[in-house]
């Protein structure tokens, strides 16, 4: 697979692999992406493992640790955020 370091596709392999991200373009400070695995909340929540019948399961799902110190579930990208060059992994 090709990827373009600083690019959005590049910025999810990184999440996929357990990295944090950001881009260098947010205003905030502190901000970054993380993936929170499914199964993760299915062990906090003790429910959502899709053992019973009917049983709905969790997904995975991209986490914002915010400028005001919290974390958001579920934070989808703007399109300046999938054209952007200025992702970077948090060292």
């Amino acid at each position: 697979m090709d990827l373009t370091i600083g690019d959005f596709g590049w910025a999810l392999h990184r999440l996929k692999e357990g990295e944090r991200v950001f881009r260098s373009g947010w205003n905030g400070k502190g901000m970054f992406l993380y993936l929170v695995n499914g199964n993760d909340f299915s062990t906090a929540f003790r429910y959502g493992y899709g053992e019973y019948a009917g049983e709905p399961r969790f997904e995975d799902s991209i986490a914002i640790k915010t400028a005001q110190n919290t974390i958001s579930v579920g934070w989808k990208p703007t399109n300046l955020d999938m054209f952007a060059n200025d992702w970077e992994v948090v060292e």
